[in-house]
């Protein structure tokens, strides 16, 4: 589990910065070349590959060398984890909301008799 939570706990922080966020949203759609990637960002290339740095460390992008090119992708097993536990945590936001709604009308009744 410490694993899980060290994972968790470093994607979310690499999400933090709204740069690394549009890195991963341009990876949805397909891997991309470093260099190519780095043309969406004004800022210089080492300053980029800061960035990318992070995402890899964080396990939510990988890279791969392709002959003189560097690609990165994402690493869907990673980005499936963090999925995965925003939804448990929204099924018992819903479950308490149901609760709640279910208190109010329970006690709106009473009042009402």
């Amino acid at each position: 589990m410490d694993n899980y939570s060290d994972f968790l706990n470093s994607a979310f922080q690499a999400l933090t910065d709204p740069t690394r966020r549009s890195v991963v949203q341009h990876l949805a759609e397909t891997p991309v070349g470093v260099k190519t990637l780095a043309l969406s960002f004004d800022m210089s290339l080492p300053a980029f590959m800061q960035y990318l740095l992070v995402l890899e460390d964080s396990g939510l992008i990988a890279s791969d060398k392709a002959g003189s090119l560097r690609i990165c992708r994402l690493t869907p097993g990673r980005i499936e984890n963090a999925e995965s536990w925003l939804s448990d945590q929204r099924a018992v936001w819903e479950q308490q909301t149901d609760r709640l709604a279910m208190y109010v009308e329970h006690v709106s009744v009473k009042e009402e008799s």
